[in-house]
């Protein structure tokens, strides 16, 4: 009994928390790019830098805190510096918006065209973020670093492998909850949110309604926007930060959006969870699990691996593609568009 709940340690330790903080911070992500099509009917290639962009000036403001003596205690002085990040970050964006897709907009462009904007909106943001603080990485987590340790696991239960659970895992999944209910509480009860909820089911008519659609593309802004920061925040504090790596999520927020069903809030967390456990199930070696679970076979130097850990991302683009073969609308029968 011992060695299945050791396995059993293993497996959540390795497999389960990971891939439920993960999870947590695409689906943050995939909120976000599920907004802006639902609402501007457009694929925003710029997600991925715009979570880059707001988490490099929430790290640049938690220097400053940390220079200063500014501090959370346990908790990560980030998160005192998080409202700085998303406030730039908006500004920043609603100017993007201003500048460049208004104007597309205005000439009722096709949405290809605006997807076309938003890649060379990413590459500027790109060249920005590793011009003011490098490619290379920052870290900027400190406080307390872990809720539960290995070791004192070890010395609750009497088992021979630990359970450690960090801070950041922790202050993904409560933020992340937060954030979600306060979303679907502020799209389902509020004016402005049916307003936007109107506005993407048919744009027409909710003008012909008396919708304001300045305001509804100022507040989808807005609320994408503080999305991006606060998921690039939490996936920077969980791992570190490196502008390279915010470009290559971007492939996997798209596949949690899509898989899930693109244009539907529910489909995005959905889709990010999927994606989550698929990416670090399939790249995990079992080697450990299978030897507590079944001591008498000799699996040799085999590490039970599935899948290497360079193709991590080689999964969200085989299950996107799938998806899309076998279910083009995703999971929850998202926007054909």
């Amino acid at each position: 009994m011992p060695d299945v709940l050791d396995a059993a340690v293993v497996f959540t330790n390795f497999v389960l928390v990971p891939a439920i903080s993960y999870g947590a911070q695409l689906s943050l992500g995939a909120l976000g790019v599920t907004l802006i099509f639902g609402v501007l009917r457009f694929s925003n290639f710029a997600h991925g830098d715009t979570m880059a962009f707001g988490t490099m000036v929430t790290i640049l403001a938690t220097w400053w805190l940390q220079s200063n003596g500014a501090s959370l205690g346990v908790l990560p002085t980030a998160l005192l510096a998080l409202p700085v990040g998303i406030l730039v970050t908006v500004l920043f964006a609603l100017a993007t918006d201003k500048l460049v897709y208004a104007y597309y907009r205005k000439q009722k462009a096709k949405p290809v065209t605006l997807m076309m904007a938003s890649l060379g909106v990413m590459f500027v943001m790109n060249g920005l973020v590793r011009l003011v603080i490098g490619p290379d990485d920052r870290q900027f987590s400190d406080g307390e670093r872990f809720v539960l340790t290995a070791g004192r696991f070890r010395e609750i239960t009497g088992l021979t492998e630990g359970l450690a659970i960090r801070t950041s895992q922790v202050i993904t999944l409560v933020v992340a909850a937060l954030l979600v209910a306060l979303l679907f509480w502020f799209l389902q009860k509020t004016r402005t949110g049916s307003a936007m909820r109107a506005f993407s089911d048919n744009e027409t008519l909710a003008l012909l309604s008396g919708v304001n659609p300045v305001s509804v593309v100022r507040t989808t802004w807005i609320i994408a926007a503080s999305l991006a920061v606060v998921a690039g925040v939490l996936y920077g504090l969980d791992k570190s930060f490196k502008p390279f790596t915010y470009f290559q999520i971007l492939l996997p927020i798209f596949a949690s959006a899509i898989v899930g069903g693109f244009g539907r809030p529910i489909g995005a967390i959905v889709g990010g969870f999927v994606i989550a456990f698929s990416e670090i199930g399939l790249t995990y070696s079992y080697r450990k699990v299978v030897l507590y679970l079944f001591p008498q076979v000799d699996v040799g130097q085999n590490l039970l691996q599935p899948v290497s850990t360079d193709y991590k991302f080689a999964i969200s683009f085989i299950i996107l593609v799938l998806v899309l073969l076998v279910a083009p609308t995703g999971i929850l029968k998202g926007d054909k568009s």
